[in-house]
């Protein structure tokens, strides 16, 4: 405020789970000004690109993070951003950092007299462009508490909690389960701030945590830890696991392992949670759905053209509800991602059961098009994840002079699988041959996302240049 800032400012920060960010998101909120947070993984392409279209007043960075110099790559970048009037550095030394900034505070000032409208825009988050360049998704008041409401809801969560929150909270997960829904219930939250398998054991089982919300690795660095038996986890009552594929087996090998329900949602940036399934239902349902949509929200899919399809059917998926963004911060993209009575186009191809019950098959470039047949990605990721040597998998198309495309299985896990071992594991679960991965790639990691998503137009890249060498 002593800066100049209030209504509709744009306010970024690029911070770990620390405790500053908390700070500043509410801090922005109640200056009625817009929270623009960045996942700190990102460098000066996509910080450049954020913070010119979001036209950031203020930007708020670490001195240091893994061994990074954030103060570097914003001096570079400040000569091409006129709107960028303040950095404050978390951890710095001299006028430019967070902790002189907070001194110079009168601490018996009244508090700011700022009125807003609760569908004012106080959050504006860009996608984590699994696909394309990212698109700044706008959110107001009412679409967030609505959307921690009804997550409380669904999962009768209150003041007694303790929220587990390892999801960046500059992506949507961290920043709505860990900066928004804990003050909401008036319950704590535990936050990590680089992911270790080891340290989340440590804090769930020191700090009693009951809820958490993650991408499919932190669930499975849990479930599968190697020394799980020697933690008390059972504080940990629910896991909500969204942001990427989420194998059946994974949430079953969690209520085998844990005394924690793991449990499928569907959301994304632009609509957080749109469907799930609630504590006491069937086991199978939270394994082998993505939930039944919550509240008033609504789900319905489209053929190619446009046409509602009656469920139980399979289609593009579109979505509408409450916790609806907005739109966007580049109004051009709205009318191709928004139809013209409020239903929001997702991207991802799924099917409606006639329970309305939601199945993600994989996003609508996910299909591996061979021969004329459309073959789901997910489909055989979920069946290879089942193999003792698998810890993560994708599968992509590359392409193909006869058929069009075929299947290439990259695989985390076993370094001496072999792609015949594949075929044959595939097989024995009676897979048909069109289906068949026809090469595999063995890696340390897939390329990802800051939240867990696996970047598969990286590894389709990849596969196109290998394709096109081998036959040049």
């Amino acid at each position: 405020q002593a800066r100049g800032v209030g209504p509709g400012d744009v306010i970024a920060f690029q911070l770990p789970n620390w405790l500053e960010a908390a700070v500043l998101y509410h801090a922005t909120a109640r200056l009625g000004a817009i929270s623009n947070p960045i996942v700190p993984i990102y460098r000066r392409r996509e910080v450049g690109f954020i913070l010119e279209q979001a036209r950031s007043r203020v930007l708020v960075v670490p001195q240091s993070f893994r061994g990074f110099d954030y103060p570097a790559m914003v001096a570079e970048l400040r000569p091409s951003l006129p709107d960028l009037e303040h950095v404050l550095v978390v951890g710095g030394d001299g006028g430019g950092s967070f902790a002189d900034a907070l001194a110079t505070v009168d601490e018996n000032a009244a508090p700011p007299g700022i009125r807003h409208a609760s569908a004012d825009p106080v959050l504006l988050l860009y996608t984590s462009g699994t696909e394309s360049r990212p698109k700044g998704v706008l959110h107001t008041h009412d679409t967030l508490v609505y959307e921690c409401a009804s997550i409380a809801g669904l999962y009768g969560l209150g003041a007694g909690d303790v929220v587990f929150m390892p999801s960046p909270v500059t992506h949507i997960t961290g920043l709505l389960y860990g900066l928004q829904l804990p003050f909401a219930l008036g319950a704590p939250v535990v936050l990590l701030d680089a992911w270790n398998v080891a340290d989340a054991l440590a804090l769930i089982e020191r700090e009693r945590c009951t809820f958490t919300v993650g991408a499919t690795p932190f669930l499975h660095g849990i479930v599968h830890a190697p020394d799980l038996a020697g933690h008390d986890v059972s504080s940990m009552r629910v896991f909500v696991c969204g942001g990427a594929d989420i194998p059946p087996a994974l949430v079953r090998d969690a209520a085998r392992r844990t005394a924690m329900l793991a449990t499928r949602v569907y959301g994304s940036t632009e609509c957080p949670t749109a469907t799930g399934t609630a504590p006491g239902e069937p086991l199978a349902l939270h394994a082998e759905t993505d939930g039944a949509p919550i509240g008033p929200t609504e789900i319905r899919v489209t053929d190619d053209d446009g046409n509602v399809l009656t469920p139980p059917a399979t289609g593009n998926l579109e979505v509408r509800g409450p916790d609806l963004c907005v739109g966007y911060r580049d109004p051009a993209l709205n009318a191709a991602a928004f139809s013209a009575d409020g239903w929001f186009r997702t991207g991802d191809l799924a099917e409606i059961g006639g329970d309305g019950r939601l199945r993600i098959a994989g996003r609508v470039k996910d299909i591996i098009v061979r021969g004329g047949e459309n073959l789901s990605a997910k489909e055989i990721e979920n069946l290879l994840f089942e193999h003792e040597g698998v810890r993560e998998v994708a599968v992509v198309a590359f392409p193909d002079p006869v058929l069009g495309e075929r299947a290439c299985a990259y695989v985390v896990g076993d370094p001496d699988l072999t792609l015949d071992a594949v075929i044959a594991f595939l097989r024995a679960r009676g897979v048909a041959n069109q289906k068949l991965p026809e090469r595999l790639r063995l890696v340390g990691e897939l390329p990802k996302t800051a939240s867990g998503k696996v970047q598969k137009y990286v590894l389709r890249a990849e596969q196109a240049r290998e394709t096109e060498g081998a036959t040049a």
